[in-house]
Order: C-alpha cells, then structure tokens, then sequence
C-alpha cells in the first residue's frame, strides 16, 4: 500500500526504492541532491563516485568527480547549466559543468582560514546565486558567518559572527537567494531561518523550524520554501514526537504550509532520518538527501549488524502543489 505524505494540494506518494544504484555501489551518506533543467537528479554523495547522475525515473545515467573531493556537502545548481559543488572536508566551493568537468575553485584545497576568523573559508557549507549572478556561500563549521563573491570568484564582502542575536549565527549550514535577491540563511542550532538583504543586512527571521539543515527555492517568483529539518539528537529529547526530522514547506512569510514525516525517525516509508539537503524537479517532486548513516548513532542503538541505512528518498507531488 502507498505511503502518503502531507494533505490538501500539497500530498506526495513516498516513492520506495528510487534510484537504481550499480550493483556494488553504495552512498555512504548523501549530502546534498539537485535537479537540472531536463530533470536529471545531480546526487552528492560520501561514496567513492561523489556525484551520481539519474534520470526523472531513477535510472542510472552516469557517475563523476571520483577522486575529487575531501567530504560532500553541499550542492547547488548554477543559473548558467553548471553545478556548484561545495565541500567542507577541503573548505572550496568547486563550479563544474554536468558532466564533471571543473570551471572554478574558490577557495584554497586544503588550506582553511583560522577558525572563527571570518574570513573564507572554514568547513563551508553551500552556495547559492543571486540574480546579478553574485555568489553567496554559507561558512558554517569552522565560521560563523557568510560570503559574497562575484560571479569570477572575486570576495566582495561577509558577515556575521558567533552567537544568537540578529545576524549571528550558530552553523551556518545553507544558503538560498530568491528572485527579488534576498538571501536566506539556514541557522541550524538556533533553530531558525534568517533573512537578509543583498549587503548582509538583517530583515527578519523565520522560527518554528527544528535544526533547518536544507533549504529549496525553485527558481523564478514564487511563495515557497522547502525546509529539511534535523531531528532531535540529546537523550532526553531524541524520542520527543513532533520534532522531525521532516521536510516542512513554507511560504514566503516562513509560515508552515505542510509538514511531510512522521512523528519519529525511522527506517519505515515515509519517515526520514536526517535530511540535509532537498530539491524540486519541475512537476513538483521532492527529493531528499540523508546523512542517515552518520547522524543514526546519536538517535538509535548501534546497528547489529552494520549496514548502510536509506540517505535518499523521492516524494512524488500528487494533487497540484506549486513546484
């Protein structure tokens, strides 16, 4: 029987067992997921073939960036049918064509800034563009704080500090842009979405949200936003209900239009483990990149015996909700 998430014009049926792996492969975990402009889903993984290529229906097309990078993390797809490839394990963001080939590396591979420093880059998290084409980068592991560069690469300014006032921040995990050009920032441990404008300056906050981890703006003018929240993770709050980890929607005010997930993580159609990053392909489908294997420990016994946990899931849009 099919699992179904969500309700109104906004329900999807839990796609089980998307995506046909290689015989042998494995993910690792998946950090982040995109989708071009044919709808062929970009999967950013911790597996030894980091970017895997499938069509809309599942089927392997292609594998690249072997060798490459330290540890995936995020993924954002660029304006121009280039993909932006951030990895924290080398603190740069690397520009690639879709199949592979590098354009741009911002950053120095290796060789990251001082801690809390402020300066780029300490374990970044994601990109994202602006209209005019600027770039934005969320540094959020070692920094506490984001980046502005040109389309070349050029660093034009950054922002923010430690803490949890307005403008600080507290893992800056992900970073989106909106048609109008303002930039939102996933809060993570302060449990909130922060919105800016194009210099960094504080507007508001979006709240009610449980460690937002990925964020989704489909392209264009439009009223939504695509959440992965974290769940909980401390013992004596890692079995409270109603927490996540879950996708929630929001519209362009950060109010809650639906929550996709169960009560609890878990393993079970239609419930999530720990969803890091989330795309939307043009019929509205969402999927859902998982760090399930890293974050498990921390929410459920030790496996027995040890094996490699779901870290990717596809909703398919039902009714009519906007894509």
């Amino acid at each position: 029987m099919s699992v179904i998430l969500g309700s109104g014009d906004f329900r999807y049926m839990v796609t089980e067992g998307w995506g046909e792996l290689p015989d042998g492969w494995s993910y690792g975990d998946v950090a982040a997921v995109g989708v071009d402009r044919k709808d062929r889903v970009y999967v950013f993984n911790r597996g030894a073939h980091p970017v895997i290529v499938y069509d809309q229906d599942g089927r392997f097309l292609r594998s690249w960036g072997e060798g490459l990078f330290a540890r995936p993390h995020g993924l954002h797809m660029g304006p121009d049918d280039t993909i932006f490839l951030t990895d924290d394990g080398d603190h740069t963001i690397r520009q690639c064509t879709l199949d592979g080939k590098v354009v741009l590396t911002i950053g120095i591979p290796m060789r990251p800034s001082p801690y809390m420093s402020g300066e780029p880059f300490h374990r970044c998290t994601h990109t994202a563009h602006a209209p005019n084409g600027d770039i934005y980068v969320s540094d959020g592991y070692g920094n506490a704080c984001c980046h502005k560069f040109s389309p070349s690469g050029k660093h034009l300014m950054s922002w923010g500090e430690s803490g949890s006032d307005p403008g600080q921040f507290n893992i800056v995990h992900n970073i989106c842009c909106d048609a109008e050009g303002w930039v939102y920032v996933a809060d993570r441990e302060n449990h909130r979405i922060q919105v800016f404008d194009a210099n960094g300056r504080y507007e508001t906050q979006w709240n009610n949200l449980h460690r937002p981890c990925g964020l989704y703006m489909p392209p264009g003018k439009q009223q939504l936003c695509y959440v992965g929240e974290l769940g909980p993770s401390l013992p004596v709050n890692k079995n409270a209900p109603n927490l996540g980890p879950r996708v929630t929607i929001v519209d362009s005010r950060g109010a809650t239009v639906v929550r996709l997930g169960h009560l609890h993580a878990g393993e079970a159609p239609g419930q999530f483990i720990a969803p890091h990053g989330v795309a939307v392909d043009s019929h509205g489908d969402i999927y859902v990149a998982e760090v399930s294997n890293a974050v498990w420990p921390s929410i459920k016994p030790p496996l027995e015996p040890p094996r490699e946990l779901r870290c990717l899931q596809k909703l398919t849009r039902l009714a009519s909700a906007p894509a």
